[in-house]
Order: structure tokens, then sequence, then C-alpha cells
């Protein structure tokens, strides 16, 4: 087996890895970066955008047809075809020769091997053993959770991989599990012409959002004809010889469809990672502090970035990590402090649902002394123009001892973009009296600010 010799390996080339080792190769390191798929990981190729290019088109249409001398003129259903060849575009078609440029001009070296750690600062790859001088990044992000339900393994059940790039509509659709990916997904579908049943175990869709955010996204759905069943446990599911499958629930009828989604988490891809060499667990999260650096592992060698450590699984998040954790390794000082349960997230269903920071329940949880403040996104001049009559709401959590916002967040037409003023107020803690002073333009949908800070009474 031959051997080699590089300052930092970074396995796993997903959004994270990548980010991490262009920080790095940028420092002056020699960096290999160890991916046995494609360069962009998940986020590029089976979650972030394609589900975001099959959920566009309906959204645009649907807005286009709300805006008076558009809505006669838009007379045509979306054309699925081409909608799903968009989709193969953004994708492009799986292939990741595109991303191959960026890291030859950093200089990095890929290698396409599974790698898996053989003790500390080695990683075997392939027939090669690769040796780190500095440090080791894990990447590998995670993949679908398959719970122990009786026969859903064995149905071949489809995950996030296969629903965001299905080059068929199915006939339909059930999807096991109402949080972002399920209730994305099952607009999507249904508007591209599937018949779709959403089956959440809970009281209510997206469950660590507002309640209206659950409500208003369970109206939509609904409007649009997806089958939303809440309390529906799945006891055990079966597939018929290469046909129908057959979900059993805990209450009521059972769901008949052609095709099964599986949408209710997350694992670690660290089963298969070699981390019983280094003394962890494998299968687990590897836990790590606010440098990156992995917890139990002797030495400051380990780190772990994205999805892989638990901490966030956001893409976004991932890339804060991976700039944190190059910092470090380039002998630097830096600290994650804002990558928890509290990170700034969107879901991209119409309406979309945008937060950051605390909701009313989680910060009474955490024993903070809260009020909150309501206004309708649609209810100001900006909105005769985006978004006309859409439902919509906005809300802020104040801490009242300390005057300032510890949650937001909107609902309604492309409120994505709402997002990072909130962000910055909530990770800046701004004074509520200083952000009076922040006056948005006329006539935008920006101004639902000034409304909530008067609805304060400021």
């Amino acid at each position: 087996m031959s051997e080699r010799s590089f300052d930092v390996i970074v396995i796993g080339a997903g959004p994270a890895g990548e980010a991490c080792a262009g920080r790095l190769a940028g420092g002056g390191l020699r960096v290999v970066l160890v991916e046995p798929e494609l360069v962009g990981g998940e986020c590029a190729f089976w979650a972030c955008m394609p589900s975001k290019a099959l959920l566009r088109p309906a959204e645009l249409l649907a807005e286009a047809r709300r805006v008076p001398g558009v809505t006669e003129a838009v007379r045509a259903e979306l054309d699925v075809p081409a909608v799903l060849a968009r989709r193969d575009e953004v994708i492009h078609d799986l292939d990741d020769s595109g991303q191959l440029p960026w890291l030859e001009k950093r200089g990095i070296e890929l290698v396409r091997e599974h790698g898996r750690l053989a003790g500390e600062r080695r990683v075997r790859a392939g027939d090669e053993l690769l040796v780190a001088e500095r440090a080791v990044v894990v990447a590998t992000g995670s993949g679908a959770l398959i719970p122990p339900i009786e026969g859903l393994r064995e149905a071949e059940p489809w995950t996030n991989r296969e629903v965001t790039t299905a080059e068929v509509v199915p006939s339909r659709l059930a999807i096991l599990g109402g949080g972002v990916v399920g209730v994305e997904m099952a607009q999507a579908w249904r508007r591209l012409g599937a018949q779709v049943t959403l089956l959440e175990a809970m009281d209510r869709l997206i469950p660590r959002e507002e309640r209206f955010a659950s409500e208003q996204v369970a109206e939509s759905l609904r409007e649009v004809g997806v089958d939303v069943r809440l309390g529906a446990k799945a006891m055990d599911v079966r597939r018929a010889d290469g046909g129908e499958v057959t979900i059993s629930l805990g209450e009521g009828p059972p769901v008949v469809a052609d095709e099964l989604v599986v949408a209710i988490g997350r694992s670690p891809h660290t089963d298969d990672l070699g981390l019983d060499t280094v003394g962890l667990e494998p299968g687990e999260s590897i836990e790590v502090d606010d440098h990156m650096r992995a917890s139990g592992v002797e030495g400051d060698w380990l780190y772990a970035i994205g999805d892989v450590n638990g901490r966030s699984l956001l893409t976004h998040m991932g890339k804060y990590q991976s700039r944190v954790a190059a910092t470090v390794i380039l002998g630097g000082d830096a600290k994650a402090t804002e990558d928890g349960a509290l990170s700034p997230r969107v879901i991209f269903t119409d309406p979309q649902v945008a937060a950051v920071g605390h909701t009313v329940e989680s910060a009474r949880t955490a024993g903070l002394n809260v009020r909150t403040v309501d206004r309708d996104t649609s209810g100001n001049a900006g909105a005769s123009f985006y978004g006309r009559n859409v439902p919509g709401v906005t809300r802020l959590v104040v801490d009242e001892d300390r005057r300032v916002i510890v949650g937001a967040t909107f609902s309604g037409f492309e409120v994505a973009d709402f997002l990072h003023a909130a962000t910055i107020a909530v990770v800046g803690e701004v004074p509520l009296e200083r952000l009076w002073h922040a006056v948005p333009s006329f006539p935008t949908r920006s101004e639902v600010w000034l409304d909530l800070l008067e609805e304060y009474g400021l």
C-alpha cells in the first residue's frame, strides 16, 4: 500500500468540506479532498438545489396569477417535462466535472475513494494510506434516517435522493414525515401532478417552528390537494412484487401509493468511517468543541464539520463551521457560537417560512421573559406588488429584560430574504431603541419591521 503525506486531509466534499479545503489551500497548506461520490455533495445534487428547482416554477406561476393584468395572460399549466429538465440542468445531470476546475485552481488534490480513519492522522483511501501532518477534517455529512418500522426497509422507500431526482411524476406518492423535506416535496410533486399523502405522527407539521406557520403550511398543502394526515403513525409497510406500497397506520385506513418517501430525519455518515480506530463510536455524531475539534480524541488533530457533528444540519451552518475549523488549523483563534438549534432556517413552501432564534415556546422553555409582537407580513404598501393577498404573519420574540429580539419568524410569499436582517438583530443583540433607527425603504415589504416596532410601542 502506497503512502502519501499532506498538511490536511478533508474527508467529504460536500459544501462544508469543499469550503474548508478551499480556505486551507488559500492559506498555503497542502490539502487532499477524499470523496467517493460527487464534489458538491448532498445539497448540490440531491437536496437543497434540486428541491428548489422543483418548487420554484409553481411558486412563480401562483404569484403571476395573483397580479391583475398578468392573471389573464397566464392560462397554461406547468410544463412538467420542462420543469424536470431545468432541475436536471441545476444539478448538472449529476455530473460534478464543473466543480473540478475550482479545486485545481487552488491546488487541492482530489482522491475519489471512500475515506476511513486508520489511527491518528491517517486515512485509508482505496489502495493508499494518506498521512496528515497537521489535521484531518471529517465532513462526511448525513443520510436519510430509516426508522425501524416493520417492512419499511424491504419496501425500498425513496429518500431525499430519489424524490428530488425522479425522472417521472409518480401517480400516487406517500411521504412519511412532515418536516422540511416532507412539506417541500409534498407541495412540489402535488403541483407537478402527483396525488400526495403526507403522514405526520405529531399533531402538526414543521413542529419546531411557530404554530401559526405550521397551520398556514398545512392549509396551503390541503388547498392544492395534498392529503395531510396528522397524528398518523406508520405501523408497518408492505410493497407488492414490483408494485404498490401499502402503509398501515395506528389509526384510520391504510395508505396505498406507488412510491413512499421517508423524510423523518437524518443520520450521520459515520458507521463506516473508522471511528473505532481513534476511540470514537461508529454510527454516532462526532461531538466537537466550539473550535470544531473532536472531543474524546487525544491531540488537536481531528475536526468534524457539517451534519456529521450533529450541531446544526443546515448547509450554511456547515460552511460557517468550515470557516472556524480552517481558521484554527491555520493557527488563528475562532469559535462557532451561532450554529445550534436556533440557527437561521428557511422552508421553501408557498407560503415560505423563514425563522431565526427562538419561537415563543422555545423561549419560554429556556426561561426567558418574552413578549411576542405579530403583524401581517403583507399588510403594507410593498405587498401591493409582491405576494398580493398571500396569508402570512411576521412575529418577533422579544426578551423583555434585555429589550432585544431573541427570535423572529416570517411566513408569506418569498420571505426568505427578510431573514438576514432578523439574523443580524438576533446575533448582534441590537437594542430595540437602536433598531428603531434602521428605517426601511418605502414601498417595500420590509416596512413590516417598522410596523412591528410601532406595535411594540417604539
